[in-house]
């Protein structure tokens, strides 16, 4: 390790020294403000240093390319929005609300480890600390039974997809002697009499455990529990920074160790694609509950990626890039308006609870209508444009399949999105309103929720910008 490894490795050594200050401060005196703007540093640092960071470095377990920083400054920046998201709302309630930014700054490091990780170690090491700080992240106000249950929930599931996964990497390195990505590639090109009787057995797997964390179906049925029992914030977190992360490793992980040209592998990926998108948009269709309906929907939005994942190209992970920078600006939106309208008592989460919004707070009616239209993939948002990039590297790859679920869940997926749209412009409901949110939650929320819609309609009608620091990032299309 010499000084420019440890300069690439700025980004990292930034979110992981705010986290002991933050915990530093909270032992000297206990102050909600003080670890909210110390979060807020450390996270704000990271992000800039990703730009001054000189990518091609690399260490034994991590690659800090291009790729990686994108990624770095990605997972920042919605994490930077997730404690904006977060102060107004833990302030309204008792308890201790400190340790909060604790945990989220740990997730949030072990989210950049796996968009950095090139060998099987750094990935399990990564994915243990994203998954320790989401542990506490998602039981942590424990004042309704549906939060500690949504807890021990992801708790048991998480500890056996990281079973799965501990086993596959198991079997692939039985197999091939090495846990490094580019190291797997070298022997399948290098080596054609190895026997690869337990590789495909142990990528499997490592789909498996993968495909928990990314709730793809079938392993998506932690979801919507833990969505609807998770603080709003947390719920925004786990749907954005915690699966942003993982598809990045996802995508490094296929890419780099040769895996994309593996036929059986992509087989298997379509079928988890297809899966991911039917079961989705059918079963928000059946929901009542807001957070849940945002749970099937990310669902749908995985699978809708994995047709970036079949595109074995640069411009399938521009694609992916892309989607993923949409699907954060959206799902941070619609989950900061859910945010705003909750209160002390609980969140906000049903239909019921938005019906008749518009007449009595028109813009924020207005802001939620334009996330829902964006997730439902209408023109002029970034969520069209998004969907037409996957569409035409699918194309490019020829899996036509996978393009012909995508148009036909995407039109499913409108009605849901419409379900919750017309509710907010409807007459309001006596019998059933939303909690009353408490004032000191509006200031940081709603400023979040206007760069968000200025990103939305922005990068929705105009996303060169965007495109550029894709392209120069990741590499042009070919």
């Amino acid at each position: 390790m010499n000084e420019v490894n440890v300069i690439s490795l700025a980004p990292l050594l930034i979110v992981a020294a705010a986290s002991v200050v933050v915990l530093v401060a909270i032992t000297i005196r206990r102050n909600h403000a003080v670890a909210f703007v110390l979060t807020l540093l450390g996270l704000g640092a990271a992000f800039v240093s990703a730009f001054f960071t000189p990518p091609g470095q690399s260490t034994p377990l991590l690659l800090i390319d291009g790729y990686a920083l994108f990624f770095f400054g990605l997972l920042t920046a919605a994490s930077f929005l997730v404690a904006l998201l977060a102060y107004g709302y833990l302030e309204a309630r008792i308890g201790k609300k400190e340790e909060f930014y604790v945990l989220l700054l740990v997730a949030t490091l072990g989210s950049m480890v796996l968009a950095a990780s090139s060998h099987f170690a750094s990935l399990f090491l990564g994915l243990e600390v994203l998954s320790v700080g989401l542990y506490g992240l998602i039981a942590y106000l424990r004042d309704r039974p549906i939060q500690v249950d949504a807890g021990i929930k992801y708790l048991v599931l998480a500890g056996s997809s990281s079973a799965f996964l501990a086993f596959g990497i198991a079997l692939v390195y039985a197999d091939l002697g090495t846990l490094d990505f580019a190291g797997i590639a070298n022997l399948l090109r290098s080596q054609s009499n190895l026997n690869l009787t337990l590789l495909l057995p142990g990528t499997v797997l490592i789909l498996t455990g993968i495909g928990f964390k990314l709730a793809l179906a079938p392993f998506h049925m932690w979801t919507p529990d833990i969505y609807e029992g998770a603080p709003a914030p947390v719920s925004a977190f786990v749907a954005t920074v915690s699966k942003g992360g993982m598809f990045a490793l996802l995508l490094r992980y296929f890419g780099q160790s040769g895996a994309d040209h593996f036929t059986p592998l992509l087989t298997v990926i379509s079928i988890l694609a297809i899966a991911s998108m039917i079961t989705g948009n059918l079963l928000a269709l059946f929901s009542t509950n807001v957070k849940r309906i945002l749970a099937y929907s990310s669902i749908a939005h995985m699978g809708y990626l994995l047709v970036t994942v079949e595109a074995a190209s640069s411009m399938g992970r521009n694609a992916a890039a892309f989607y993923l920078v949409a699907y954060f600006i959206m799902t941070l939106g619609a989950f900061g308006v859910v945010t705003l309208r909750s209160g002390a008592s609980r969140d906000a989460d049903l239909i019921e609870d938005y019906r008749g919004l518009f007449w009595r707070n028109p813009t924020l009616a207005l802001v939620f209508t334009a996330m829902l239209l964006s997730l439902a993939g209408l023109p002029l948002t970034v969520g069209f444009l998004a969907k037409v990039y996957v569409v035409a590297a699918g194309a490019a790859a020829q899996v036509w399949p996978l393009i012909l679920v995508l148009v036909i869940t995407s039109a499913i997926g409108l009605f849901y999105y419409l379900r919750v749209v017309t509710a907010l412009y409807q007459a309001p409901s006596e019998a059933a309103q939303a909690p009353e949110p408490a004032p000191r939650i509006a200031p940081a929320v709603s400023l979040v929720l206007v760069v968000l819609t200025v990103l939305l309609i922005w990068f929705g009608c105009y996303p060169s910008p965007i495109l550029r620091v894709i392209q120069s990032a990741i590499g042009n299309p070919v």
